[in-house]
């Protein structure tokens, strides 16, 4: 087996949330040694916690389904799942860069580092004096990816934006629902564009890799998460400026499938998706089904009589799907050439036996939050297969190898930076500042 493909590569890591931790973690996963720097004297809600001691009465509710047991412990920033899930194969190091002294150690680090990926708001690393410009000084052939939510520039340059700010801004919420429903009411807390921009940055970074070893030349790449989104809905934009129509929501339906939908099964809560993309496989299912008189039927001898009696066409697979559990009705339909799936819980993922031969779930040993399975490699090669290294850092879990190591700080210097805040494994804020 070959090294990884990244290994040799330095990344230094300011990210936040998801979208910059999922960058960095692809990363890491290929080889590259990921170093986190973070602050002790700012606490990153939404990426270490959403408090830094949250009190047990808050562990009763949607809060405490982040930390293992429903228990914070005495260090909740290490056991936050939120955290936890995207740090896996990174180090953490401690360090304040609002100080003179701070600047110049993570410009220290710059010099022996390959890439730097940040995803804060898009003026921070400006305020700071930690801009491209003066990083590629310090290292002319650095890579610097910096992935606020709406770019660098532009009118919306200085606007701050979680997923689904995003995902609004980019059209993608509208169209993520039913036919005349609310959008209020029919989003879902799962942010698309995090793990979207995520990969994509993850991707810039490597070209960017690839350019420099042809070149020797570095370079900033301004990702906006907004823009990442776009290319997810192609269809939408091309609908408008080919016919000038704006699409709306349509559920779970399509325009050039018919049928296509989300069916109840037997069972509690318990759904399938079917597609059926031409007429052959509309006779096809039939059949399968026990109702070829359907075939015959004018209703839904062809995909357009079938798109006008769509609401009739999804009332009797219905009843028929409803006397079966949604596997039993994949084996059967994808048996006989029909795209279907069932809709899966988390339990169902976790236990499913396609998921579990391709050990796609890891068990992951974290010191703090215990063993617990996590999404595992997003591909599977050959020659060079990821690995989990390590599990996500605790904070400042690494500050000795990389002060002494990497920096070959003194025992003197190293006490001196503990006294003026730089270094520990305690944040020295509370939650009320």
């Amino acid at each position: 087996m070959s090294g990884l493909p990244l290994e040799g590569i330095r990344v230094l890591d300011i990210t936040v949330v998801w979208a910059g931790p999922f960058a960095t973690m692809l990363l890491g996963d290929l080889g590259a040694e990921i170093i986190r720097v973070e602050s002790l004297k700012h606490f990153p809600t939404a990426t270490r916690g959403i408090m830094v001691k949250p009190p047990k009465a808050a562990m009763k509710g949607k809060l405490g389904a982040s930390y293992p047991n429903r228990e914070p412990g005495e260090m909740p920033w290490n056991r936050f799942s939120w955290f936890n899930h995207s740090g896996r194969n990174k180090l953490s190091m401690t360090l304040d860069l609002t100080k003179a002294k701070g600047k110049e150690i993570f410009k220290d680090l710059i010099k022996i580092s390959d890439i730097f990926i940040e995803n804060n708001a898009a003026a921070t690393m400006d305020k700071l004096g930690l801009n491209y410009q003066v990083l590629s000084r310090v290292k002319p052939d650095l890579i610097m990816v910096s992935m606020p939510a709406f770019g660098n520039t532009g009118p919306y340059k200085d606007y701050k934006g979680f997923a689904p700010v995003i995902e609004a801004l980019s059209g993608h919420t509208l169209l993520r629902g039913y036919k005349d429903s609310d959008p209020s009411q029919t989003g879902v807390p799962v942010y698309h564009s995090d793990a979207c921009s995520g990969a994509t940055a993850a991707f810039a970074a490597m070209l960017a890799l690839y350019h420099r070893n042809i070149t020797g030349e570095g370079q900033f790449i301004d990702m906006s998460q907004a823009e990442s989104m776009m290319p997810h809905l192609g269809e939408a934009m091309m609908e408008y400026t080919m016919n000038n129509r704006v699409l709306e929501p349509i559920g779970n339906r399509s325009p050039y499938s018919v049928p296509q939908g989300c069916y109840r099964c037997k069972g509690d809560d318990k759904w399938i998706n079917i597609t059926i993309a031409s007429d052959e496989e509309w006779e096809n299912f039939c059949r399968i089904i026990g109702h070829p008189d359907w075939i015959c039927d004018e209703r839904f001898s062809d995909i357009l009589a079938r798109a006008k009696s769509c609401d009739e066409v999804d009332r009797l697979i219905e009843e028929w799907t409803q006397k079966h559990n949604p596997y039993e009705i994949m084996h059967l339909l994808q048996k006989g050439g029909i795209c279907c799936g069932p809709v899966m819980s988390e339990e169902d993922a976790l236990s499913d036996p396609h998921l579990k031969e391709r050990e796609f779930f890891l068990d992951i040993s974290h010191p703090e939050s215990g063993t617990h399975p996590h999404p595992g490699f997003i591909w599977k090669m050959s020659e060079t297969p990821a690995v989990v290294k390590r599990p996500a850092p605790c904070l400042g879990e690494h500050n000795d190898y990389i002060y002494k190591v990497l920096l070959k700080k003194s025992e003197e210097e190293i006490e001196q930076l503990k006294k003026e805040g730089h270094i520990g494994t305690e944040y020295l804020v509370d939650d009320n500042g």
